[in-house]
């Protein structure tokens, strides 16, 4: 079984949380270790309505966002990464500066001090001087950047076409298998608008 950290914090897009955590539980082989904000539990109720039964439902433990001598704060509990969907730009600078202020963030400053995998879905736009920088030194820590900036090459129906999209990215960053979600093949042959017949 691989385990994988989940942080959701108060920054629009509680959606890829959610979704992220759906799709890890229908896996079967991943064990997930949810954590989530003050701010990130008031987002969950402004977007979405979930209550706090349903989505720990969705999760194999979950801690309180204060419990900071949870198995999940020590290098010793093993796991395959960590991603923090949605990420708001104060959790970002938390993690960019090292302030293991909380769970979510102690949980991250984990990853990067034992070389683990660790994904920030920044939610933000758009971004000042500050955003950019805190992005560059968690970069420069090996940390991902994942804005979730959907594509739209897939040409998707729905709000959750778009969401699938983005979490089969994530999986892929994470090395598990992603939803069926349209890959790039390159572009289809097209006929050239004002092209010469050369």
């Amino acid at each position: 079984m691989k385990r994988i950290v989940v942080g959701i914090s108060g920054a629009s897009g509680a959606v890829y949380g959610v979704r992220l955590l759906q799709v890890l539980r229908d896996m079967g082989t991943v064990r997930t270790h949810l954590v989530v904000s003050d701010a990130g539990w008031l987002n969950l109720q402004q977007e979405l309505d979930v209550p706090l039964a349903r989505l720990e439902d969705l999760a194999d433990v979950v801690y309180p966002i204060h419990h900071v001598g949870a198995a999940i704060a020590s290098g010793s509990f093993q796991c395959d990464g960590m991603v923090i969907a949605p990420c708001s730009m104060r959790t970002l600078a938390a993690v960019a500066h090292g302030l293991s202020d909380n769970l979510i963030t102690r949980a991250a400053d984990v990853m990067l001090k034992e070389r683990r995998r660790l994904i920030l879905m920044a939610r933000e736009t758009p971004l000042n001087l500050a955003h950019l920088r805190n992005m560059t030194s968690v970069t420069e820590m090996g940390g991902i950047i994942f804005p979730p900036v959907p594509g739209f090459y897939q040409r998707p129906h729905s709000i959750a076409d778009m969401v699938d999209h983005t979490v089969s990215r994530v999986l892929d960053l994470l090395g598990l298998p992603p939803l069926d979600a349209v890959r790039w093949a390159g572009l289809k042959p097209v006929a050239a608008i004002g092209a010469r017949a050369d």
